[in-house]
């Protein structure tokens, strides 16, 4: 049990703090000096991220499993 253990603490810290980074990264593209995007765009983007996390927190309460496609503005 030990071993499970283990093995998800050390996927979850690599995983969440590899998503942060992305996040972050996802947050750059909203400067304007060097980037050009509607704010259709910028909707689509953050309703896709929530959508994933809404169906994130499903999944750790135990309701469904799965998820949906890739993005795609």
């Amino acid at each position: 049990m030990r071993d499970r253990r283990a093995k998800f603490v050390e996927l979850a810290n690599n995983r969440v703090n590899r998503t942060i980074k992305d996040i972050r990264l996802i947050g750059n593209l909203s400067n304007r000096s060097a980037y050009e995007y509607s704010d259709e765009d910028a909707r689509k983007i953050v309703r896709a991220l929530q959508k994933e996390l809404d169906l994130l927190k499903v999944r750790f309460s135990g309701e469904m499993s799965g998820g949906e496609g890739d993005f795609s503005l």
